[in-house]
């Protein structure tokens, strides 16, 4: 292989992975609804690293995988989660209840 090629196979495979860990990172927000009946729960994020960081802009659907159950969410509970692709309803891969002033 010519070395050209080696670069440039090697940055495609950069860009694909560091995509990939971008769409895995954890969020923080706040849930704002809970709808049981179609597995999806809305979310609006909050700011990161301001103090007095609220929740702002609008809230998201996601839409939640049959391993995790939406029992335990109500609307106003503070959540880090995690969600993969790019349109539509998004699936959450993993949401966790955060404590107010956890970093």
């Amino acid at each position: 292989m010519s070395l050209v090629r080696i670069i440039s196979v090697s940055a495609a495979a950069f860009v694909a992975l560091s995509s990939a860990a971008l769409a895995q990172q954890a969020h923080t927000g706040i849930v704002t609804e809970v709808n049981r009946l179609n597995n999806t729960i809305a979310i609006r994020p909050t700011q990161n690293g301001t103090v007095g960081a609220t929740a702002s802009g609008p809230s998201e659907d996601f839409k939640v995988g049959s391993g995790i159950s939406l029992d335990a969410w109500h609307a106003g509970d503070p959540v880090t989660y995690s969600a993969s692709g790019d349109e539509g309803t998004k699936p959450i891969t993993k949401i966790d209840r955060s404590r107010p002033g956890a970093k």
